[in-house]
């Protein structure tokens, strides 16, 4: 009772009013830059395909990352479209840029128009197999948008999908196949994410959150600590298995990844902490830009992967700098 309490009156000291902003940056917040971070899985590929020194790999990259920003912000806008009315109830997405009314929707509608347009070129730019994976993840958050996240579990399970299509589509930009295991392990995250989520708007809504969102009415916050429990495992004994599964040692050549693991297990418990804090409400892409011991957390698991699968020493990081 007492973390609802503290969630709900973190949700109060939010501004009653949308300040007075130009046309660009009421367009630009609905784009939501900073939830651009879920697109770092696209780079996934590039460090377990061993493409870090191929800079025409980096450079597709770099450009399937603009394609999922591009498309992930025109949907943004559908999807505040769509939900403007249930936002107005939301004590954060009332004031939101069309929920409160600043941005018009005609604008708003050429803008995600736009962005989606943009991104389909890009996509299309790079290889017409990323095209395709673009397009199917469009299409699967335009349904999550519409109907899927009516509908508890799925809305998860269809979130969790759209990250796993972010890794497809930056394997296919660098022309690797994606393992089973990064799928795995991809989904599973994503869905521990997508569950906490929830969990921290029915702490922060209360007893109005169906008014906001019928699912969470479904839900409970002693059924979402459940399954946190149960997806945490998963992840770190997924991830733990994929490291010395013998497709990965053959590939790598080394067993060392499997050390890797520490990062990945602080990682996890470290957002368990974070998520008692009401300056975050459960948003994973806050809390990485602002948590410091996450941030490096995550820096120190890539960089330690690149080493291991590189076969790089303490040497090769100092030549790096000389």
């Amino acid at each position: 009772m007492s973390e609802r309490l503290i969630v709900q009156t973190a949700a109060r000291k939010a501004p009653a009013v949308v300040e007075s902003r130009g046309l660009i940056r009421l367009i630009w917040a609905e784009m939501r830059p900073h939830q651009w971070v879920k697109n770092l899985f696209i780079f996934a590929p590039l460090l377990f395909g061993r493409k870090l020194a191929d800079p025409s790999a980096v450079a597709n990259s770099a450009l399937a990352f603009a394609v999922f920003c591009c498309i992930a912000s025109g949907l943004y806008i559908i999807n505040d479209i769509i939900d403007a009315e249930d936002d107005r109830s939301h004590p954060e997405k009332r004031l939101r840029p069309i929920s409160s009314g600043a941005l018009p929707i005609p604008v708003a509608i050429l803008a995600s128009i736009s962005l989606t347009a943009a991104g389909f070129w890009i996509a299309a730019s790079i290889r017409w197999s990323v095209f395709l994976v673009a397009a199917a993840y469009f299409l699967l958050t335009l349904t999550y948008c519409l109907v899927l996240k009516k509908i508890m579990i799925l809305d998860g399970m269809t979130i969790s999908a759209g990250f796993v299509l972010r890794i497809i589509g930056g394997a296919f930009a660098i022309g690797v196949l994606p393992t089973h295991w990064l799928i795995a392990c991809a989904f599973l995250l994503a869905l521990f994410l997508a569950f906490t989520k929830r969990r921290q708007e029915i702490l922060m809504l209360d007893k109005t959150a169906g008014e906001h969102r019928k699912t969470l009415e479904e839900y409970s916050v002693g059924y979402l600590d459940q399954v946190n429990t149960i997806l945490i495992s998963a992840v770190l004994v997924c991830y733990a298995l994929y490291t010395v599964a013998p497709e990965t040692v053959s590939r790598f050549e080394t067993t060392s990844l499997i050390y890797g693991t520490v990062f990945v297990i602080y990682g996890m418990l470290r957002y368990m902490v974070l998520i008692k804090s009401p300056d975050y409400g459960g948003n994973p892409s806050r809390m990485l830009l602002k948590d410091k011991p996450l941030l490096l957390t995550v820096a120190g698991w890539a960089i330690y992967n690149a080493f291991v699968i590189y076969h790089l020493d303490i040497t090769d990081l100092f030549e790096l700098f000389h």
